[in-house]
């Protein structure tokens, strides 16, 4: 029996590293699927544009009213831009452009892993790049779902836009990645985050110190909206309190009642509707 717990104490710390190097492949892994053409129920242009991050990056476009701005819609983590589809309908009902796409590594933008909003901002600055091209003289607003808000704000050149909106957007990946653990685990499996962070230099040429979206809101000098879940245990109402504490103004803050990390929208679809069609109507016109 001593033998045998010996034995264990020794192995025990081998098959955590091994369990957390299989968990960073699954986390990383592409999302690749076909997507092709929009709903019948939308006119949409299949568009595709080059990224830096080696990427050629497929989107669909719907051509707006003139004069009423553009909006680039940036989808979440494991996500692609069919997750935008009521969001499309109801921006472009209003009379907005849209802009949705895929992130490299994500659904059609083929990618040889997903990087948590490293490389995938390189495909936000190319997104608002490709519509500023193709609609010069409207304003441009951004809505960035969860790592799609990530990666807007850790481009390293910023777009410049007219109005931006974060949704469920973590702080830093270091918390990200505790808050995870201790959901997908156990509490107080955030003691084990050092097991994954400690490969993102190796996996991503990145360390998780360079990962913190809030340490670049310092830079947005438009107007922003951050959307939280009052019950987000992913990005805690805390964190994106925290975020909304870090921005310039003007910036005003919604908190979802109820929703947990995920589809707001689904949850308050009429309030959802009205704050974000509102807050684009005030900035883009």
């Amino acid at each position: 029996m001593k033998k045998a717990l010996i034995i264990l104490v020794l192995v025990l710390p081998f098959l955590l590293i091994g369990a957390c190097w299989l968990a960073g492949n699954a986390l990383t892994a592409p999302v690749n699927q076909a997507v092709g053409n929009c709903p019948s129920d939308l006119v949409c242009e299949n568009v595709e544009f080059p990224s830096a991050s080696q990427a050629t990056i497929k989107g669909w476009f719907l051509q707006g009213e003139k004069g009423k701005g553009a909006i680039v819609l940036m989808h979440g983590l494991r996500n692609n831009r069919v997750h935008l589809l009521d969001r499309i309908a109801f921006l472009h009902k209003a009379g907005f452009s849209i802009l949705a796409f895929d992130f490299q590594g994500s659904s059609e933008s083929v990618g040889k892993q997903l990087t948590f909003g490293f490389l995938e901002s390189k495909d936000a600055e190319a997104s608002v790049k490709f519509i500023k091209e193709k609609l010069p003289t409207e304003k441009i607003g951004v809505l960035g779902i969860s790592m799609g808000g990530a990666a807007f704000l850790l481009s390293k050149d910023m777009p410049k836009t007219d109005a931006l909106i974060l949704e469920m957007v973590y702080p830093t990946m270091q918390k990200a990645i505790e808050n995870r653990l201790n959901l997908w685990l156990f509490r107080g499996a955030d003691n084990l985050s050092p097991l994954l962070t400690i490969q993102l230099p190796m996996r991503l040429g990145v360390s998780v110190d360079e990962l913190r979206p809030i340490d670049k809101l310092s830079n947005v000098k438009i107007p922003l909206l951050i959307i939280a879940g009052e019950n987000d245990h992913h990005t805690t109402l805390e964190e994106s309190k925290q975020l909304f504490a870090a921005a310039n103004e003007p910036k005003e803050m919604w908190i979802v009642p109820n929703a947990e990390h995920g589809d707001l929208f689904k949850v308050a679809p009429t309030d959802y509707e009205k704050r974000v069609s509102t807050f684009f109507q005030n900035t883009l016109r």
